[in-house]
């Protein structure tokens, strides 16, 4: 693989990072932070901040540009949504980020799981905002209904790249399916904002890109996230290009001038990353 710009160098301190993810590991808690190896991990861990990921550790689905665990998925634990609401309240969150695994193998891909969570956060930690970045659940309205009525904040789902590239990045997902999570989540609760993210440097060139705005725009998504996508191993779907500081600038100007609420476009950027600062914006 290419050696990483300088632009994409991260340091952080190791002890931070072992404090707060053996604070998650005596809760039995996971983060996507450490599941996926974030680049931002240190930076989110020095400020007491983190991403829960809800119904285990390990993946239905097997995303050739993921780097969470793809297996036999654990039993769902009835106890972790109030554990995931107790280590918010630990470490001070006043804006909650929760996801998940991809649970095909549940009948409602984890949406009550998902809903139990919002509601012990609600209980434990007043007054926090909540953010949910879900699956597709398969497309299935009644999941998508269980999540809306628990009243989060915020719904993210991502559509991780342009269509083009589906078949080699997200062989089991479906775009036009990921689009119409989107747009049923906003025309059942518009009161609730909504979220995508997306990778760039899997070949993509920029005018799929902006094909892929206006189709987010269309569907209502009120907040778009743009990052550069770094290849965790050699299995993993090759890294075609690091994209500069500058072109990121320009597809969150694009993105301002489609009409997108908020847009965080940098090679550090991920879906969650500074996710209520965003929210603070709004």
């Amino acid at each position: 693989m290419e050696r990483k710009p300088a632009w994409l160098k991260v340091t952080y301190n190791q002890q931070e990072v072992e404090q707060i993810a053996g604070m998650m590991q005596a809760m039995g808690l996971h983060t996507v932070c450490r599941e996926a190896n974030c680049p931002n991990m240190g930076e989110c861990y020095k400020k007491h901040t983190a991403t829960f990921m809800i119904l285990g550790s390990r993946c239905t689905r097997n995303c050739r540009f993921c780097n969470v665990t793809h297996g036999r998925p654990e039993p769902v634990d009835p106890a972790e949504p109030q554990h995931v609401a107790d280590a918010a309240k630990a470490l001070g969150l006043r804006h909650v980020v929760v996801t998940c695994v991809t649970r095909d193998d549940l009948p409602d891909g984890g949406a009550g799981q998902f809903a139990a969570t919002i509601s012990a956060i609600r209980r434990t930690v007043p007054g926090a905002t909540v953010e949910v970045l879900i699956s597709d659940m398969q497309g299935r309205t009644d999941s998508l209904d269980t999540v809306i009525a628990a009243g989060p904040d915020v719904i993210n789902h991502n559509l991780e790249t342009v269509p083009q590239l589906y078949a080699q990045v997200r062989p089991q997902a479906v775009y036009q399916r990921s689009l119409d999570v989107l747009r049923y989540v906003k025309q059942k609760a518009p009161h609730i904002l909504t979220k995508t993210g997306i990778m760039v440097g899997l070949g993509e060139t920029d005018e799929q890109i902006y094909a892929l705005m206006r189709d987010v725009r269309a569907v209502g998504c009120d907040i778009l996230t743009i990052g550069q996508y770094l290849q965790p191993s050699e299995r993993h779907v090759a890294l075609q290009a690091y994209i500069t500081p500058e072109k990121f600038a320009e597809y969150k100007q694009k993105g301002e001038e489609m009409g997108f609420r908020y847009v965080a476009s940098g090679p550090l950027v991920r879906s969650s990353y500074k996710a209520q600062e965003a929210l603070r914006g709004l």
